[in-house]
């Protein structure tokens, strides 16, 4: 599956935000608080698969793509968290049959400029959509 193949998918799902701000109980503002930490974070998710990408380093390499689909997956980025599903299967499977050292730039050739890319309008969606929620 090729990166462009999750535009289909939401950038963000807004349910999945609702049902954040639900358990987290949203009177207190948890939820404001836990995508806040998404948004701050993203930037060091994509450093540390750009750096382990970029030096064949397959654990660290794994390690940064769990990373981001879960935290991903938690805010409801959605779109992104399908580009971290289809990288963490590409991983695994071009490990198998190829030296780490090699598949894992190639991968980063292919991936972290889309990922990077959604990653920015993923944020531009949370910001918005939080500044929305707060102005009612």
């Amino acid at each position: 599956m090729a990166p462009s193949d999750d535009a289909g998918r939401p950038l963000v799902d807004q349910a999945v935000l609702d049902r954040l701000r639900a358990e987290l109980d949203e009177d207190e503002g948890y939820s404001t608080v836990f995508v806040g930490n998404f948004i701050g974070y993203l930037p060091v998710r994509i450093d540390r698969l750009r750096l382990a990408l970029t030096t064949g380093d397959l654990a660290g390499a794994v390690d940064a793509i769990l990373s981001l689909k879960t935290s991903s997956q938690m805010v409801g980025a959605e779109r992104l968290a399908g580009l971290a599903m289809t990288l963490e299967r590409s991983i695994r499977e071009e490990s198998l049959g190829m030296d780490p050292s090699v598949a894992l730039p190639r991968l980063a050739a292919t991936y972290l400029k889309p990922i990077s890319h959604c990653s920015r309008q993923t944020v531009h969606r949370l910001q918005s959509q939080r500044s929305a929620g707060a102005s009612r």
